[in-house]
């Protein structure tokens, strides 16, 4: 089968296409033919050498998110057969025409949702409830902090924010604000040139919000505890702006009882990644076909493009997801 592979790290011209064995199908793997994967940040990450020569389980070939055909089944595998369409997150594998996952971590494509969407939908998704639902507790009437709320997670947490019943408050670059408000942003905010704390501080007559979502770490973190009202949870899920030099309002976090929890999906053991799919798709699955929710796609590359979508991502300027797709 053909991949995308890379034999020393650096900048996106190291990708190749490249022919590599089929995937050896395990006990409890369906075997895809991929349609779409998508692209996310740990995706770059990988090929700088930020996890090293790293087997997440299923390929060091990266690729996260997968969408396509299933052309066969282990032995043990429930609740699956060959030609269901399915969609899910897979231990790195998604550059490729083939892909193996756990059919634990696969959802079946729902009815009108194309590849291209599916391809974009689990990790962003699956990601954005477990911060806003699991940890963030988020509910009908109650307030959330969006940071980065263009990019595919973001979006994704707008979504999911607004079809809950919160009031969503989301910051970006000032030029994707229309973008923001068609997620079902209420209020979006231009990081660049407006201080999300003061216009939180304003809207809720200093309140606070009850969530706040953040991808950006140590820049924003003393503004988003005190960005929180009392009761407040702040969910971390990226480091985009570094760990250094982070000011911590303690007396902050201790007189308004807030709670500080990150999340991370890479990493996580098998185990985890499989509830996190199951929360997700039990609680919002249905919705993509009959309530409107659909990943936001920013651009499509053939699969021999790869280099060219790292550098789109790289760029900054997408609004939403980037895929590859495979004939």
């Amino acid at each position: 089968m053909k991949a995308i592979t890379f034999a020393e790290f650096g900048d996106a011209d190291v990708l190749r296409l490249t022919d590599v064995p089929d995937p050896e199908v395990r006990p409890h793997d369906l075997l895809v033919r991929n349609r779409a994967a998508g692209l996310n940040r740990a995706d770059l990450t990988h090929r700088r050498g930020g996890y090293g020569r790293a087997n997440f389980g299923d390929s060091d070939i990266m690729g996260l998110e997968i969408a396509g055909e299933v052309i066969a089944v282990g032995p043990e595998v429930q609740g699956f057969t060959i030609g269901d369409r399915v969609m899910g997150i897979v231990g790195g594998g998604g550059y490729a025409e083939l892909a193996r996952i756990d059919y634990r971590m696969a959802m079946l494509i729902p009815d009108g949702l194309g590849d291209v969407h599916a391809g974009a939908l689990p990790e962003v998704f699956v990601t954005a409830w477990e911060a806003l639902g699991h940890l963030g507790r988020i509910v009908a009437g109650e307030s959330v902090l969006i940071h980065a709320a263009a990019g595919g997670v973001g979006s994704a947490a707008v979504q999911l924010a607004h079809a809950a019943g919160a009031k969503v408050f989301a910051t970006a670059d000032g030029s994707k604000r229309d973008a923001l408000v068609s997620f079902g942003a209420d209020v979006a905010i231009d990081y660049k040139t407006e201080d999300f704390e003061a216009v939180v501080n304003k809207s809720t007559d200093g309140r606070g919000v009850d969530v706040v979502v953040d991808f950006v770490g140590a820049p924003y973190l003393a503004r988003n505890i005190r960005s929180l009202d009392f009761g407040g949870r702040l969910v971390q899920v990226g480091i985009l702006g570094g760990i250094d030099g982070a000011e911590f309002p303690l007396d902050r976090v201790l007189y308004r009882h807030l709670q500080i929890m990150g999340t991370v999906m890479k990493s996580r053991p098998p185990a985890v990644k499989q509830a996190m799919t199951r929360r997700f798709a039990d609680r919002w699955l249905t919705s993509f076909s009959r309530n409107g929710l659909a990943p936001v796609i920013d651009t499509t590359f053939p699969l021999a493009q790869a280099a060219d979508a790292h550098r789109r991502m790289e760029s900054n300027l997408n609004v939403g997801k980037i895929i590859l797709t495979m004939a």
